[in-house]
Order: structure tokens, then C-alpha cells, then sequence
């Protein structure tokens, strides 16, 4: 008789090793996680803005007999002119406030930015991480503001909006998202958090009430000071190219103005803050 044969033992698996695209993929899916847990609260401080800004302007006014403001008979209503600054001011406000606040407290009181550091990618690359999360949100407050000004308005103040060029409109909504998000990360090492309310009254106010939201760039010529002053904001050039996208009848900048300044201004702030980004984790 033969002996019986021993069991096969199986030998347990190999442990996974740790790459750069699967920590990467990681990261990101915990940033899909925090942002589906707190989908309630960022809806709400996504559309409160907006929904006012419309509001007032393309319902309030218009019934008080302040629409003529837009161009006149026969111009554009202001929803029209509108639209394409609030979707730009959303993108650039959201995806720098949804990396600014996080870091500081990530980088002052919690310290957990250390732990993040310790995974085995590069430090940059861990910036570069944080500025494409910021950009998704950046961009989905984007889009929620197209239902806002799209069904908020008085009568007679449709706005007038097609899609004249999908290439540009897509280029502009992401880099322009990832602009401002490298933005925000920029921001973010730099500021001192005990400061952070300097950051509304002389960042973030300034930029959306004379970053064109409200009237196009072309409108500033009687002002040329000001024309020209404007162009070091980074909302004017999303705003005109959501412009030359959505309003083309609307006098916008040439699509090479534009373009060249937000991936310029995207490829230079990129840089400075995964800089800034590194030296402030690793000191």
C-alpha cells in the first residue's frame, strides 16, 4: 500500500509592493472618499455664491428696471455676460480654497501632512497630487453653476448660450483649474494661518470683482489703467476664454492671449509651489 500524500501547504502570496502609480492612485482615492463624505457641505458652499450673485443680478435688477446695464436694446441680457464670469470665478474659487484651508491645517495644528510624506512617492509629486484634487472640485463647482444662472433669471432675461468651440472650452475649465489650484497650494506654504483672513480681503476679493466676471475685458477701454492692470489676474483670462466658448457674439481676448496665459501661468505656478510645497514639508 502506498502512503497516503501529505497536504499541500500553500505558500501565502507575496506582499504587494508599493509603486509610484499605486500610491498615487491611493491618495487619490482617499481624496474621492473625504469629498463623498462631505458632498453636502461642498454642494451648499459650492452653489451659495453663485445662486446669489444671480440673483441679484440677472433677477433683482432686471425686475427693477436696472437690466438695461447689459448693452442696451437689443444687446446681450446681462445673464448672458454673466454666465461665463461666475462659471470662471467658481472653478478658480473653489479649487484654491479646496487646497488652501486643508493645507494650512494639515501644515499648522494637525501635522498630518508628515504622515502623507512618508509615503514612498516624492515630495513634489505629493504636491502635484493635492493640485489635481483641488482641481476636480475646482472644476465641479464649475459645472454647478451652469443649472444656477440657466433657470435664475427674470423674464426676458434668458441668457443666450452655445458651445462655439469644445476644444477651448475644455482646455480652459481644466488648466484653468489646475491653475488656480497651483495657485492655492502656493498660497497655502506661503501665508501664515493666523493671517489667513488677509487672504479674502486682499486675494480673493479683489481677483473676483475685477477679474471680469461681470463684464467683459474689452468694456475696461475707457479705463486703461485699469485694462491693463487687470491682466495680472489669472481670473480675467478663464473668464474671457469661457467667453470666446460659450458667448462668442461678446467681445472676448483672441484665443492666443488666453490660452498662453493660463497654461503659461499654470507651468509657473505649478513649479513655485511644488518648491514651496517641499521646503515647507521637509523643514
Amino acid at each position: 500500500m502506498t502512503a497516503t500524500a501529505a497536504p499541500t501547504v500553500l505558500a501565502p502570496p507575496p506582499p504587494a509592493r508599493a509603486t509610484v502609480p499605486r500610491t498615487f492612485a491611493a491618495m487619490m482615492a482617499r481624496e474621492a472618499r473625504v469629498m463623498r463624505k462631505n458632498f453636502l457641505a461642498t454642494f451648499t458652499r459650492v452653489l451659495v455664491q453663485p445662486v446669489m450673485f444671480v440673483f441679484v443680478f440677472a433677477y433683482v435688477l432686471p425686475k427693477l428696471g436696472g437690466g438695461a446695464m447689459a448693452g442696451g436694446p437689443g444687446g446681450p441680457t446681462f445673464s448672458t455676460i454673466l454666465l461665463p464670469g461666475l462659471v470662471g470665478s467658481s472653478i478658480i474659487m473653489q479649487a484654491m480654497m479646496a487646497v488652501i484651508f486643508p493645507l494650512m491645517m494639515e501644515l499648522s495644528w494637525q501635522k498630518s501632512i508628515t504622515d502623507r510624506a512618508l509615503a514612498p512617492v516624492p515630495v513634489p509629486l505629493l504636491a502635484v497630487q493635492k493640485i489635481i484634487a483641488a482641481a476636480v472640485q475646482g472644476l465641479i463647482g464649475g459645472l454647478l453653476v451652469f443649472p444656477a444662472v440657466l433657470f435664475i433669471h427674470a423674464d426676458g432675461q434668458s441668457p443666450e448660450v452655445h458651445v462655439d468651440n469644445w476644444p477651448v472650452l475644455i482646455a480652459v475649465m481644466v488648466v484653468g483649474a489646475l491653475m488656480s489650484a497651483s495657485g492655492g497650494l502656493l498660497l497655502g506654504t506661503l501665508m501664515n494661518p493666523q493671517k489667513v483672513q488677509m487672504l479674502f480681503a486682499m486675494v480673493l476679493l479683489p481677483m473676483t470683482m475685477l477679474g471680469c466676471v461681470y463684464y467683459p475685458w474689452s468694456a475696461l477701454d475707457n479705463i486703461r489703467w485699469l485694462q491693463i492692470a487687470s491682466l495680472f489676474n489669472p481670473l480675467v483670462y478663464v473668464s474671457e476664454g469661457l467667453r470666446s466658448a460659450l458667448t462668442p457674439e461678446i467681445p472676448h481676448m483672441p484665443v492666443w492671449a488666453f490660452m498662453l496665459a493660463i497654461v503659461g501661468g499654470t507651468v509657473l505656478l505649478t513649479w513655485a509651489a511644488t518648491r514651496t510645497f517641499t521646503k515647507r514639508v521637509l523643514t
